[in-house]
């Protein structure tokens, strides 16, 4: 009996963290990167040092949606795997592969390692060539995987919306 309730609230926690998610990527993609398009070399660097600081220092409500969405997807995918049909392990599986390799996995091994890496830069002692060059190594690359990541996030959100509209 309480894998049966268990797992509707799971999926309605999974389709939120990863719709918080995805609010996220997407808020990046089209306002915050294009907002700070603008600014000459060092204040981009600076101002995304910045707000990356803020996810870097482990806040608490980040961490909670970030992670939370990984383990509630995952635990989601697990309940579901013995309760769905067919059609609807289907879509939860797909969702949870996408989620995981789409989202997570480029996160982890190309835009964190980006951020990271302009972490490190100390603006104040660059010179402007210096400051062109780090941000030429950074923002294309960073952007084009956020958009990718954005995408894929949609997706996912929406086979979960998907699949809570066919319990």
């Amino acid at each position: 009996m309480l894998t049966t309730t268990l797992f509707p609230m799971m999926l309605i926690l999974a389709t939120l963290l990863c719709a918080l998610t995805t609010g996220l990527l997407f808020t990046f993609a089209v306002i915050t990167m294009p907002g700070i398009k603008s600014l000459n070399d060092g204040e981009f660097i600076r101002a995304f040092q910045v707000m990356d600081g803020v996810i870097q220092n482990n806040h608490p409500l980040f961490i909670f949606v970030w992670v939370g969405s990984v383990v509630a997807l995952l635990l989601t995918a697990v309940l579901g795997f013995g309760q769905l049909d067919m059609v609807g392990k289907a879509i939860l599986l797909t969702a949870a592969a996408l989620y995981l390799f789409g989202v997570q996995l480029p996160t982890g091994v190309i835009n964190m390692p980006l951020n990271n890496q302009l972490q490190t830069l100390d603006v104040s002692q660059m010179n402007r060539d210096e400051q062109a060059t780090a941000r030429r190594n950074f923002e294309p690359r960073r952007n084009r995987w956020n958009r990718v990541r954005t995408a894929v996030a949609t997706m996912v959100s929406t086979l979960l919306i998907l699949l809570l509209s066919l319990l």
